[in-house]
């Protein structure tokens, strides 16, 4: 019986070897695409900034995000993938993360930060980490351990240092701010939770074709036509809007999916999120010369440590996933 025993481990224990090195690779893969979603969100505050400054928010909400349902069209037409999105047992999770994730998240994002400065949106939108961490533990069983606690109150008082400091006055959009990302958190939800193994380019086509088609009928019923730019503002706005749609937004997006494909969502928003500030810093400086005061300094530097031990934290899904195949082999 022993010597039965000794065999069968024998046999399992190469294989376990072998899945804990994909493992590990799938996790080097997530921190990857997670430094990507981290560059190219660093310049979203900025250049939202610029293009709401002056125009309608609204247009700029429908329009851009229809840029980005195009580039999501073009991706989809290529692979051939279009029956996936219009698929009847999925469509109604599809579409409810594009009105969740696209059209409620950028009405209220392009409100607020046209009521707002860009390091005001950058600084607002780090309040997600602690919506991914209720969301992740409460819907996904995702049970914080005691140093991701620690790194998330880290993280809050960076945020409190760099919007409570003694020159800071609450913009008036502050509040859409910081509901923008729990709109974000609940489509990740029914992603994870309704569309388990749906690829990344689906759940962004969602995001964007669905999304943009809400937007741009809510512009359009709330008399878009009449406060639309004038014809010779267009050249210069819409080059933004198509670089902010198909860019910023949905190639981020699908950086995004990647990422939680391989990290948990906690530690996936409580790397990216907190990260994009300290980068959105020289990309707000260089767009629009805004400069952060001593006290934002000193907040940006209390949610860099936060981030750098969530960097470094055990990897839960990575040892749920060890135990369902160590399940699995005995």
């Amino acid at each position: 019986r022993e010597g039965v025993g000794r065999v069968a481990e024998a046999r399992v224990r190469p294989a376990v070897r072998e899945d804990d090195h994909a493992l590990r690779r799938q996790e080097r893969l997530g921190l990857a695409f997670a430094g990507l979603c981290v560059l190219n969100g660093a310049f979203v505050p900025a250049v939202a900034k610029v293009t709401t400054d002056g125009t309608d928010a609204m247009f700029v909400a429908a329009i851009s995000t229809l840029f980005g349902g195009i580039a999501a069209a073009v991706v989809l037409g290529v692979r051939g993938e279009w029956r996936l999105l219009i698929d009847r047992a999925r469509l109604p999770a599809l579409a409810l993360v594009g009105a969740l994730g696209t059209a409620l998240a950028f009405l209220l994002f392009f409100e607020g930060a046209q009521r707002s400065s860009a390091i005001d949106a950058a600084l607002c939108l780090q309040i997600e980490p602690l919506y991914a961490m209720i969301a992740a533990w409460v819907f996904l069983g995702h049970r914080p351990s005691r140093r991701r606690v620690a790194a998330l109150a880290v993280l809050l008082a960076g945020i409190l240092f760099a919007i409570a400091g003694p020159s800071y006055a609450p913009s008036p959009g502050t509040w859409m701010l910081l509901v923008t990302p729990l709109c974000w958190q609940l489509s990740h939800l029914v992603a994870l939770r309704r569309l388990e193994g749906v690829p990344p380019q689906i759940l962004a086509g969602a995001r964007y074709i669905y999304g943009g088609i809400l937007l741009l009928l809510l512009w359009l019923i709330g008399g878009g036509l009449e406060r639309a730019p004038a014809a010779a503002d267009l050249p210069r706005l819409l080059p933004l809007l198509a670089l902010q749609g198909c860019v910023l937004n949905y190639l981020g997006t699908l950086l995004w999916y990647q990422t939680i494909r391989r990290l948990d969502l906690g530690r996936a928003t409580s790397i990216v999120v907190p990260s994009i500030p300290v980068l959105s810093l020289a990309a707000t400086f260089a767009v629009l010369g805004e400069v952060p005061s001593p006290w934002q300094w000193i907040g940006l530097g209390l949610v860099v440590a936060g981030v750098l031990v969530f960097v470094t934290a055990p990897r839960a899904l990575a040892r749920r996933r060890h135990r369902e195949f160590l399940q699995r082999q005995s």
